[in-house]
């Protein structure tokens, strides 16, 4: 096969983007590349690594501790997915300081994912985060 030393097979799965983290003071968000990412896991452990100022989210099961629901089946999961856990509010606000937002709109802190698909995690830097704010999403209150 001397003829084709050197040439490289062409992936056929679809890529899926980048896996980003978007924190606001209400909810933490992931978007569906995450999901696809960690092959759309029911369950995820959120991890924290104080020193090196990274989060993780590995896959798992729903026997393992600190599980927290996350994504629907390949196929049923068309939007981001929300995490809107009291318990992981309170522990990644204390890494992401969020701008106060003008009215009518949610400051927020985003970050991209190193993907590990091997162990099913994905790595965020903390201190790569960026800023931003956007449009409250949802109803409008009448005034």
């Amino acid at each position: 096969m001397a003829l084709l030393q050197g040439f490289e097979e062409i992936n056929m799965s679809v890529p899926t983007g980048k896996a980003v983290m978007t924190v606001t003071d209400s909810v933490v968000r992931f978007n569906k590349a995450t999901a696809a990412d960690l092959g759309y896991p029911a369950y995820v452990k959120i991890l924290i690594n104080d020193k090196t100022r990274q989060i993780a989210l590995q896959a798992c099961n729903a026997k393992s501790s600190n599980a927290v629901k996350f994504s629907k089946p390949e196929g049923k999961q068309s939007t981001s997915v929300n995490i809107k856990e009291a318990a992981v509010l309170e522990a990644l606000h204390k890494y992401f300081e969020l701008p106060q937002a003008p009215e009518g709109e949610v400051a927020y802190k985003s970050v991209s994912g190193t993907v590990h698909a091997e162990e099913k995690v994905i790595v965020f830097n903390i201190d790569a985060a960026i800023s931003g704010t956007m449009k409250k999403r949802g109803r409008k209150k009448n005034a």
